[in-house]
């Protein structure tokens, strides 16, 4: 396991180090779960997850994904700049405006509404011959509500969501409909009877404008949904959606078979099933973020070290911090590090978060300040000795679920937020 580094980066007053090797089995995890026939397209949004993509794309790299995903037309231009070649997905709806930007450095835009589906068929019109066809995808809706051509409002695919809700088989039992398609895992999927289903419904209003515009200059790459709740230990309503996306898949026709689709996150990916999809998107998984309840856990992929710069012996009744929050009940010795909420570290953790110190838990004392986290430690300690808030060190470990817990968040802000100040240091275990 790795322990703080003495390589000669860590004279640096606090770094990320990145563990590539650590990313690279995660992804391997992913791979073996859901096996050689789904296609893997790892999420390197917000700059790698906050990691740095460069680092991130070499250590995914290895592991021969299908594409990358990303939220915007810049994160896929930077993943260009770094030669990556693999389809490159922008997940967040793209303005009609920005769509020549992404056609032009061949990303693959995502379309959410006829405005934008119009724009796109304009654009695809005045390419010039013999110009390949434009791909992009579409996002449906089955829930999460922030985008996507809806599919909610049927009253007829309610109707049938629920009917094949209701007779899902439990988590691990074989199916009892035929067998599953390509990216079927061992979370069995919401199954049904063909008897308990209502009739098939007419395509939603938006299907055909789809179907018509995917002409000789338009081709239709994929098709996506969110999950919203994948992560929740009741996933009713996350196999609800993959019911709903299913449902659409079966029943819209004109869809190619080669058309990828996918509706799993890193949770959506280890707990659920889809009986259509043939693609998954990992993201915080890879990272070293849990994906729910029930899942193996990932390999720890980031570490967040600084440097003790000051070290005092303080009476009782003496107090740190901003506030005056913490009291010393007796005599304590305490250590001011060069880490604060200005490197990323969450203020919240103040008076409540950990370090690790010479492979011991230390406590965070008063308020964390911009620039400067103190610590209470024993009299070993010394200036310039490392204190890890996020990750291992020796057998002692601080995960990414502790950590966003203790701050009353996630584990894909901790590491989002981690800020511009804190080099990201490559390392591989």
């Amino acid at each position: 396991m790795p322990a703080p580094s003495p390589h000669p980066h860590t004279r640096r007053r606090a770094w990320v180090e990145v563990d590539t090797g650590a990313i690279g089995r995660n992804l391997a995890r992913v791979r073996d779960h859901v096996g050689p026939g789904v296609k893997i397209i790892p999420m390197v949004k917000c700059g790698g997850y906050g990691l740095g993509v460069e680092h991130v794309v070499a250590a995914l790299a290895p592991g021969r994904p299908f594409g990358y995903g990303v939220a915007s037309i810049d994160e896929g231009l930077e993943l260009r700049d770094l030669g990556v070649r693999e389809p490159v997905m922008v997940c967040c709806p793209v303005p009609p405006a920005d769509l020549p930007r992404a056609i032009a450095a061949h990303l693959i835009p995502t379309i959410s509404d006829l405005d934008a589906l119009s724009a796109l068929t304009r654009l695809a019109a005045e390419t010039p011959p013999p110009a390949p066809p434009l791909p992009f995808q579409i996002e449906i809706d089955t829930g999460m509500g922030r985008a996507g051509f809806p599919l909610a409002d049927s009253a007829t695919i309610s109707a049938r969501t629920t009917s094949s809700t209701s007779a899902a088989t439990p988590s691990g039992s074989p199916p009892t409909a035929p067998p599953p398609g390509p990216a079927q895992t061992p979370a069995a999927a919401p199954t049904a009877t063909p008897s308990a289903l209502p009739p098939t419904p007419p395509p939603p209003h938006w299907w055909p404008h789809i179907r018509r515009a995917t002409t000789r200059n338009l081709h239709l790459f994929g098709i996506f949904t969110h999950l919203h709740s994948a992560d929740e230990p009741d996933l009713t309503s996350a196999r609800r959606q993959i019911a709903r996306f299913d449902d659409f898949i079966r029943t819209a026709g004109g869809i190619d078979p080669g058309t990828l689709l996918h509706c799993a996150n890193s949770a959506g990916t280890l707990r659920l099933s889809s009986q259509t999809a043939n693609a998954v998107r990992p993201g915080i998984y890879l990272y070293g973020g849990s994906a729910g309840p029930g899942t193996e856990p990932p390999e720890t992929a980031v570490h967040v070290r600084a440097r003790v710069a000051l070290v005092r012996d303080v009476p009782g009744g003496a107090t740190v911090g901003y506030g005056a929050t913490h009291r010393s009940k007796g005599p304590e010795r305490w250590a001011a590090v060069g880490i604060g909420y200005g490197d990323g570290l969450p203020r919240t953790l103040g008076g409540r978060g950990w370090g690790l110190a010479g492979g011991r838990r230390v406590p965070v004392l008063g308020r964390i300040s911009m620039d400067t986290t103190v610590v209470g430690v024993s009299g070993d300690t010394s200036p310039g000795d490392v204190v890890t808030f996020l990750g291992r060190d020796g057998e002692t470990e601080l995960t990414l679920e502790e950590v966003a817990e203790l701050a009353d968040t996630i584990g894909h802000e901790i590491l989002t937020g981690l800020s511009r100040r804190l080099p990201r240091i490559r390392m591989e275990s």
